[in-house]
């Protein structure tokens, strides 16, 4: 791997847990500041890993040179030199000073701090994603469905409201509950970016579903987060991660379901998604996660693509429209009924729909629509969507995979 690589794989490692661990150590009215320093650290390495040998421990040297940047840029206020009595700590040690699980409740902790229900819940989305998980402007603006622009007004007004907050990371006790809806739409955004990733060098980034499926675990072994909600988000989580092995082909392309290597899918995880969805199904509550980790379950337990159950996914999908009302949910029923009734069908539930004007501009609906309209036997229709849907692919994996599903015959 070349030495930009390296640093892009430190990065997307080691940004969230370096940002959450000095953060607990100056206060969240210093986050700026941290950011600064991590991102000081990153660059560093690209030259110093570059000219040297590679350190035995890239993690240990990153949050050595991002502490001491931390450390340079506080002394420059005099007014901050309490938050240096605070923060000192001897760096002569050659390991990591932050054990592995203090990391993860570090990263749990800026979460809850990030989700401050004071913030915009938009702006929570932003600074979330941007602050703990590095996500860049672009890849936050295509998952929420709006502008670059957008996003660093979101991220404005979030970080003005730490720089007015009490220094203390902890979020009281008495508010953790009340904010778990927003980490666990962080925490599935962070998924869902690894799963199918708006980065047009990579289709997949397995650290990011990873690092997801490590703080939902965390998220469910702790007193507030211990909740069926969690407990389904988790089950969809590892549903997914066990077909991740058989979604690329052997230049990195993206496959269609129907063109998986089922054999590659990780029966472990699929056993891990089962038992967490059964531990979900204690109590009277039913969420989106438990709807579409129902949906994942359906499609791994299925012996074939053709003897999937499309019917139960179809009834699964009319189950989130009501919980989770969203035009990509009624997609998805469509294609699920088309392939359960035929493409006749599924245009029907399509037709029928009024879709806002951020859903007509991405590549989805002219994918649904060019896929239905192809497999109906309307040519020219097809044909239509398919062009819009290719030029608003987001990556090249996307329309490689769009080219081909929408090309192919019956």
């Amino acid at each position: 791997m070349t030495t930009p690589g390296l640093v892009e794989h430190f990065f997307r490692h080691d940004y969230g847990r370096l940002v959450a661990v000095l953060t607990r150590r100056v206060g969240v009215r210093h986050l700026e500041v941290v950011e600064d320093a991590v991102q000081s650290a990153l660059m560093a390495a690209l030259t110093a890993w570059t000219e040297n040998p590679l350190p035995d421990d890239p993690s240990a040297w990153l949050y050595r040179a991002a502490y001491n940047r931390l450390i340079q840029d506080l002394r420059r206020e005099s007014g901050r030199l309490r938050i240096l009595e605070r923060a000192a700590t001897d760096l002569s040690h050659p390991v990591s000073p932050v054990s592995a699980e203090a990391i993860h409740e570090d990263m749990l902790r800026m979460l809850f701090v990030c989700c401050d229900d004071t913030i915009p819940w938009e702006s929570q989305l932003v600074l979330a994603l941007k602050t703990l998980c590095g996500f860049s402007t672009a890849e936050i603006a295509l998952r929420l469905f709006t502008s670059e622009a957008n996003v660093h007004k979101r991220l404005g007004r979030a970080r003005e409201r730490l720089r007015r907050a009490s220094p203390n990371v902890d979020t009281p006790p008495e508010k953790l509950a009340a904010r778990l809806p927003s980490v666990h739409a962080v925490l599935y955004l962070l998924f869902t970016e690894g799963y199918l990733s708006a980065h047009d060098e990579h289709a997949i980034r397995r650290e990011l579903c990873d690092e997801a499926v490590r703080l939902a675990t965390l998220l469910a072994n702790h007193p507030v987060g211990a909740v069926p909600e969690t407990f389904a988000l988790l089950a969809l989580m590892h549903l997914h991660v066990a077909r991740l092995g058989s979604r690329v082909d052997a230049a990195g392309g993206l496959l269609l379901l129907e063109e998986q290597d089922r054999s590659l899918w990780d029966r472990e995880r699929i056993r891990l998604g089962a038992e967490w969805l059964a531990r979900s199904a204690r109590g009277n509550v039913f969420s989106r996660f438990h709807a579409e980790a129902g949906i994942a379950a359906e499609h791994c337990f299925a012996p074939s693509f053709p003897e999937t159950r499309w019917n139960e996914i179809a009834d699964l999908y009319a189950m989130l429209e009501r919980i989770a009302p969203s035009p990509l949910h009624s997609l998805n029923r469509a294609v699920a009924i088309a392939e359960w009734r035929g493409p006749e069908a599924g245009l029907l539930v399509v037709e029928g729909l009024a879709p806002p004007t951020w859903v007509l501009g991405t590549y989805l609906w002219d994918a649904v629509l060019g896929d239905l309209h192809r497999r109906a036997g309307h040519s020219e229709i097809a044909q239509r969507h398919r062009e819009r849907a290719l030029e608003s692919a987001p990556t090249d994996a996307v329309r490689d995979l769009l080219r081909r599903r929408l090309a192919a015959p019956d």
